[in-house]
C-alpha cells in the first residue's frame, strides 16, 4: 500500500489504484464548505450565520463501537479491554477496500491540517469527508496550515470518514454497523455509519495519547487551559459536561484551548484549532463568549429553531441533551494564539458529583493528586454518550479512559513526576450537585464556581482557614470571598447531616471499589491519597 499523496490533480484512493468518479474537493473555505453543505441539504442557517447540522442516529460517541488494530506494533503497548476493543488487521485492510470501493463514484472533501499548535510536537493529518458539514468541522477543530505550507504538506496520518457506510458485522469483524477503527501501524483512522463528527477529533486525540507518551514522554491530557495576565497557566481536567470549556472560557484569561493538550518541559500547548461546546441551556449572560462565537463559519449539531424564526431554540432537548457548537479558537476574543503556554501553576479537577459529597472546593496534596488522578471521578452526563439519559456515577482514569490507548499507569506516572518537578497546586472542583443527591439536591451554581477559581488563581485561598474532610482528606476552606460560607462544607448543606455521612461512606467505598485494580503497581504514597472509609 502506498502513501497517501495528492495534489489537485491526483485522487484520495489512488492508493488503492482505483479511479473516483466523483469530484475531489481540496481545502475549501468555510464560505464554500457552507455553500456546499446547504446545496446538499446537509443543514440550514441560523440567524446568527451558523450552519445548524443534525448527526443522525448517533447524537454522541459509541465507545463501544470503537477499535484499534492489533498487530505487532500495537500487540504489547496498547491497554487491552472494554475501552480499546482490538481488531484483526486483515478485517482492517478487507473494511478498508470494500470502503474505499464505496467512495470511488462519490464526491468528496479533502482537508489537510495539523493537531499540536507546538511545532515541534504536532501531527500532519488529511481528512476525507463524504459530507461538507463534516470537513467544516475538521476546518473549524484542527489547526489551519497557511497557504504557503499547504504547498509543501505532508501528512501523517490518514481519516476517512464516510457516515454514509455501514459495516457487516458478520464479515467484517465489527460489532454493528458503525465503526471507528484506529489502524497506528498504517496512520489510518476509519469512520463509518455514525454522522456524529466528534468522533474525527476524538481518534486523532487518541492517536496523540499513543505517540506522545511513548516517542517523547509528552504527557497528553484531556483538559482545557488557559493563562493569566502574569503568564500563570491553569489546566482544567474533567469529562464531557463537568466544565472545561465553560470554565476555561473566561474574559478574565487568555484561552489556550478547551478540550485536549499536551504537557512538555516547557509548558503546555493545545492539540486543536477549536472548540466543541455543549450548548445546551446556553445563556447569553452566562457564556456570553460561546454565545458570540456562534456566527458565520461556526457549526451547531441537532439543534432546534424557536416556531417561526431560524432563533436557535437552546433549551430544545428533544433531538439530544448532547446538543454542542464547533467554531475555530480564533472566534473567542481572547484566544492565545499561537494556543500553548508555560508550566502550570494551577490543575484543577473537575468533577459532576452526583451525590452531592463532594466539596464545591478543595486542595489535594500530591498523595491524593495522584489518587484522583487515577481515580477520574465524576458522573457522565445526559447525551454525552449514547444511552445516558442521566447523570450516572462513572471512573475514568485521567479523566478521560475512553481515550486512553495506553495503560493509565504511564500517563498517572508522567503526572506525577511533572507535579512534583514544577510544585504545581491541585484543586478538586465539584460542579455537580450541593445540599443533597440528584434529584434532592441542586446544581452548583456557576457564578459560586468561577468565584472559588478565580479565588484560587490569585491565591486569595491561601489567605483562609482550611479543614480536612472527615472522608476523603482533602483540604477544604473554611471561607473564599463571594461565597456563603456553609456553601464550602457539603455537609453543612444537606438537611439531615448524618444522611450526608452515609453517602460520602457510599462514595468512598465506591472509590476503594474502583482503585482495586490498580492496587498492585500504586506505591504507598499514592494509596496514602485514598479516603477514609
Amino acid at each position: 500500500m502506498q502513501d497517501l499523496v495528492m495534489d489537485t490533480q491526483t485522487s484520495p484512493l489512488n492508493f488503492l489504484e482505483r479511479k473516483p468518479s466523483g469530484e475531489i474537493h481540496f481545502n475549501l473555505s468555510p464560505a464554500e464548505l457552507i455553500e456546499h453543505a446547504l446545496a446538499k441539504k446537509e443543514g440550514v442557517l441560523t440567524a446568527t450565520g451558523a450552519l445548524m447540522a443534525d448527526t443522525g442516529k448517533f447524537t454522541g460517541r459509541s465507545p463501544k463501537d470503537r477499535f484499534i488494530v492489533k498487530d505487532d506494533q500495537t500487540a504489547d503497548s496498547v491497554w487491552w479491554g472494554d475501552i480499546n476493543i482490538p481488531m484483526e488487521a486483515d478485517k482492517f485492510d478487507q473494511l478498508l477496500e470494500k470502503m474505499t470501493y464505496y467512495l470511488s463514484d462519490k464526491d468528496l472533501y479533502v482537508r489537510d491540517a495539523y493537531a499540536g499548535a507546538d511545532p515541534e510536537h504536532r501531527l500532519n493529518i488529511r481528512v476525507i469527508n463524504t459530507q461538507a458539514w463534516h470537513n467544516l468541522f475538521c476546518h473549524n477543530m484542527f489547526l489551519r496550515p497557511t497557504s504557503e505550507e499547504l504547498l509543501d504538506f505532508n501528512h501523517d496520518f490518514t481519516i476517512i470518514c464516510a457516515p454514509e457506510f455501514q459495516a457487516d458485522p458478520e464479515v467484517d469483524g465489527t460489532r454493528d454497523t458503525n465503526f471507528a477503527i484506529l489502524n497506528l501501524s498504517k496512520r489510518m483512522i476509519l469512520i463509518g455509519g455514525t454522522g456524529y463528527a466528534g468522533e474525527m477529533k476524538k481518534g486523532i486525540f487518541s492517536v496523540l495519547n499513543y505517540l506522545l507518551p511513548l516517542e517523547k514522554k509528552i504527557l497528553s491530557m484531556h483538559c482545557s487551559a488557559n493563562v493569566g495576565a502574569t503568564g500563570d497557566t491553569a489546566v482544567f481536567f474533567g469529562l464531557s459536561g463537568t466544565g472545561k470549556t465553560t470554565l476555561s472560557t473566561d474574559p478574565q484569561r487568555q484561552l489556550i484551548g478547551d478540550d485536549e493538550h499536551g504537557w512538555t518541559e516547557k509548558g503546555v500547548f493545545n492539540f486543536e484549532g477549536g472548540c466543541y461546546a455543549k450548548v445546551i441551556d446556553l445563556k447569553k449572560e452566562k457564556e456570553p463568549e460561546i454565545w458570540d462565537a456562534i456566527r458565520f463559519g461556526a457549526i451547531v449539531e441537532n439543534t432546534r429553531f424557536h416556531p417561526g424564526t431560524r432563533e436557535i431554540n437552546y433549551e430544545d432537548k428533544s433531538v439530544t441533551e448532547n446538543t454542542r457548537t464547533a467554531y475555530p479558537i480564533h472566534f473567542i476574543p481572547n484566544a492565545l494564539n499561537p494556543s500553548k503556554a508555560g508550566i502550570p501553576k494551577n490543575i484543577f479537577f473537575l468533577t459532576a458529583d452526583a451525590f452531592g459529597v463532594i466539596p464545591p472546593i478543595s486542595k489535594l496534596n500530591k498523595s491524593q493528586a495522584m489518587y484522583h488522578f487515577i481515580s477520574g471521578y465524576t458522573a457522565k452526563v445526559a447525551g454525552t454518550e449514547m444511552g445516558i439519559t442521566e447523570p450516572k456515577l462513572t471512573f475514568s482514569a485521567c479523566f478521560g479512559a475512553a481515550f486512553l490507548p495506553l495503560h493509565p499507569t504511564a500517563y498517572a506516572d508522567l503526572f506525577g513526576e511533572k507535579m512534583e518537578k514544577y510544585d504545581t497546586n491541585v484543586w478538586l472542583i465539584n460542579t455537580g450537585w450541593t445540599g443533597g443527591t440528584y434529584g434532592v439536591g441542586s446544581r452548583m451554581k456557576l457564578s459560586y464556581t468561577r468565584a472559588m477559581i478565580h479565588a484560587a488563581l490569585e491565591g486569595k485561598l491561601e489567605e483562609s482557614e482550611f479543614e480536612t474532610h472527615q472522608i476523603f482528606g482533602v483540604q477544604v476552606p473554611k471561607s473564599c470571598p463571594e461565597i456563603p460560607a456553609q456553601i464550602l462544607n457539603p455537609r453543612s448543606t444537606w438537611e439531615n447531616p448524618d444522611a450526608y455521612d452515609h453517602q460520602a461512606q457510599e462514595l468512598a467505598k465506591a472509590f476503594i471499589d474502583n482503585f482495586k485494580k490498580y492496587e498492585s503497581y500504586a506505591s504507598p504514597e499514592i494509596m496514602a491519597g485514598a479516603p477514609t472509609v
